[in-house]
């Protein structure tokens, strides 16, 4: 096997997602990935330091995107549209690097412990939402609240554009989701 070779993550990430389909994300090893994807199992560790992380590497950035994105909207903004704002920046960058989508979706939900960690990635991004929501003086109770309703505006925004292949902006899939959610409960 080579020592270094080109688009080595590209090919461990494909890799991993063919085997976790194939077999189940709890029987396949770095091992396993690493050989699929010609490479030497020390490979597999230069890029991930476990093979939950080929599926969710980057998302540990998402809170401080989210930062990043409070800080851009207005101070002069109420809060609701500041977070619908701030989550267009974030949806905007997610998409950039969401490859295989709709096969990562598959993996994740086939599996208790990625579904765990699905959750722990969203309770990190409406932490970041509550956040930025107090630092604009938002009472915590409120911001407690925005944070949670944004976060499922967010992802059932990501659910619809995966679904959709892409064909619609995440801005669109994040706009219809915020008016069926203000259309529910009567804004």
């Amino acid at each position: 096997m080579a020592r270094w070779d080109p688009d080595a993550e590209g090919r461990l990430r494909a890799a991993a997602l063919e085997l976790f389909q194939e077999h189940g994300f709890e029987n396949v090893t770095a091992a396993q990935i690493a050989e699929r994807a010609g490479l030497a199992r020390r490979s597999f560790f230069r890029y991930f330091p476990d093979k939950r992380e080929v599926l969710f590497a980057g998302s540990e950035q998402l809170p401080a995107a989210v930062g990043q994105a409070f800080a851009a909207v207005s101070p002069d903004v109420a809060p609701w549209p500041t977070v619908l704002a701030a989550l267009d920046s974030v949806g905007a960058l997610l998409v950039e690097h969401a490859t295989d989508a709709v096969r990562r979706r598959e993996v994740i939900q086939a599996s208790p412990e990625l579904r765990e960690r699905e959750r722990t990635k969203s309770a990190a991004i409406a932490l970041a939402i509550q956040t930025a929501l107090e630092q604009r003086a938002v009472p915590s109770a409120d911001a407690t609240l925005l944070a949670h309703a944004g976060t499922a505006v967010f992802q059932q925004a990501f659910t619809q554009w995966v679904d959709e292949a892409g064909r619609q902006p995440i801005e669109t899939c994040l706009a219809a989701a915020a008016e069926r959610l203000e259309r529910l409960i009567g804004i």
